[in-house]
């Protein structure tokens, strides 16, 4: 037998050994990848809420009864649970198994589907022994067959509520059409009206998944479980019972937000927040600031905000604010304690400071003591996000609070430098509740985990509130000796 002949052979045994996975993607899942090499950390298969989302897919196809009617699976999962990887295997098993398949996949935001989502889907299909059937692009995946490339593809789509057209397209009868919504939460309300308004195709395999954190309290992913859970099996995934997933920052998590908190109920357990895990601040609020001009605010008292860079890639920046008004002073990276010290009497002095307030959780205790030493201690404030809110009824702690009273600021008119930088930084945190029902910052290191910088600019403006300081006194008036008048100074 020659040797295209015996390749010849082995694709058609392997194209039969995947044509029994047909109706079986749990099946098709468990052959088509290297479980035990190290590569997938020599594991047996699929985690076990993996394998039930697959398993209820192949019952679904296989009866008679449900096969030609829209499977609708929400999972709502804590972080790190596997998601994007089922994703990607069921991507994967259905281009696999049926001719002309057609799969869209969208996520909350662009970045989702090129940073995770799609790379994802790259890695398995890498993985998978029939790697070599599909021409995998950044944002496609096609069969290598030029009659079919058109038809038979996954498109990674970008929604947008103005241009709906790939999702009231999705049609393709009497073959296979899967849908995903990653991140499914954040999707707007129209998306998913236009999407089910397109899944009505008979005699088609019709698979729809929606997967996300439950970030918001409402929505259309939150009524999977309500007024829709006749149309859709659910799944709630807690990351705390995953294998693979991190248990000590989950411990961590446990500790800092208390297990019964929206912040753990919905980055750990996979439950749906009480209120909404929004934004902190608003951008609408942010950019009115970024285009305000304060008036009248020179006979306020001057307050300077000093956060300390604690790591690297973080920069010490020096705030400056006066009632409505606000400026930047100095940011700075790679400075030691003596300079930053040396840059922050510099601001007290050339613009007669009346409080200065130095963050003084780790080295900005430094900063403070070197303050003190050289005789500027009179109006200075150490700060310490950690401690008790002077609110406790409404903050979980004082940076909540200082947070609160910088966004109760922003929203009654007040100037910011008119720059991006800042207004990530204010619009970056999100916010969740204590136990006790205590307004709760995300904390910096968790904002890095979602890809968003330590907000150090925000940090040094919000500083600026946690001292309450007395106006300056009015300089005494200056007395004007007519010439020819004797001086009374010798009477002193």
């Amino acid at each position: 037998m020659s040797q295209t002949a015996e390749i010849n052979e082995l694709e058609e045994q392997l194209g039969r050994d995947i044509g029994r996975y047909t109706l079986d993607p749990l099946g098709f899942v468990r052959y088509i990848y290297p479980w035990q090499r190290p590569i997938l950390s020599n594991s047996p298969g699929p985690h076990k809420w993996q394998a039930d989302v697959l398993d209820h897919i192949g019952n679904w196809l296989q009866s008679p009864v449900t096969c030609y009617q829209p499977c609708q699976i929400a999972v709502s999962s804590g972080h790190g649970v596997g998601k994007s990887a089922l994703c990607a295997q069921l991507i994967h098993w259905a281009m696999s198994t049926c001719d002309d398949c057609k799969v869209v996949v969208t996520a909350n935001t662009g970045d989702q589907l090129k940073t995770k989502t799609q790379p994802e889907a790259t890695k398995w299909f890498r993985l998978g022994i029939n790697a070599h059937w599909f021409d995998v692009q950044a944002t496609s995946i096609a069969i290598k067959d030029q009659k079919h490339e058109r038809t038979w593809r996954t498109d990674f789509e970008t929604w947008n509520v103005a241009r709906t057209e790939a999702f009231a397209g999705l049609h393709n009868a009497k073959k296979r059409i899967l849908l995903i919504f990653d991140e499914a939460s954040a999707i707007d309300d129209k998306i998913w009206e236009v999407a089910e308004g397109a899944l009505t195709d008979e005699a088609t395999e019709i698979i729809w998944l929606a997967f996300g954190n439950p970030t918001q309290p409402s929505g259309r992913f939150r009524e999977c479980w309500g007024r829709f859970a006749h149309r859709w099996k659910t799944f709630q995934i807690d990351a705390r019972y995953v294998t693979g997933t991190n248990k000590e920052q989950i411990e961590r998590w446990k500790q800092d937000w208390g297990e019964d908190s929206d912040f753990f109920r919905v980055r750990v357990r996979g439950e749906f927040p009480r209120v909404g895990l929004n934004q902190f601040i608003s951008p609408e609020v942010v950019a009115a600031a970024r285009k305000y001009k304060a008036e009248g605010y020179t006979g306020f008292p001057k307050v300077l905000g000093v956060d300390v860079a604690r790591f690297g890639d973080d920069r010490t920046v020096m705030f400056l604010r006066q009632g409505r008004h606000s400026q930047i002073v100095g940011q700075y990276r790679g400075y030691d304690t003596a300079q930053t010290t040396a840059q922050t009497i510099r601001f007290m002095e050339e613009y007669g400071v009346d409080a200065t307030v130095v963050d003084s959780d780790g080295i900005g205790a430094t900063v403070y003591d070197q303050l003190r030493f050289q005789g500027f201690g009179k109006r200075l404030f150490e700060f310490h996000g950690g401690k008790p809110a002077n609110d406790s009824n409404k903050y979980f702690n004082q940076r909540a609070e200082i947070w609160g009273l910088m966004r109760d600021w922003l929203a009654a008119g007040a100037e910011i430098p008119d720059e991006p930088e800042l207004e990530m930084d204010l619009v970056g945190p999100i916010y969740g509740f204590s136990a006790q029902q205590q307004i709760q910052l995300e904390k910096k290191d968790d904002m890095k985990k979602r890809g968003i910088s330590s907000p150090d600019l925000g940090d040094a403006l919000a500083m600026t509130f946690a001292v309450s300081v007395a106006p300056p006194k009015p300089a005494e008036p200056t007395k004007y000796v007519y010439p020819g008048q004797q001086s009374q100074s010798w009477m002193r």
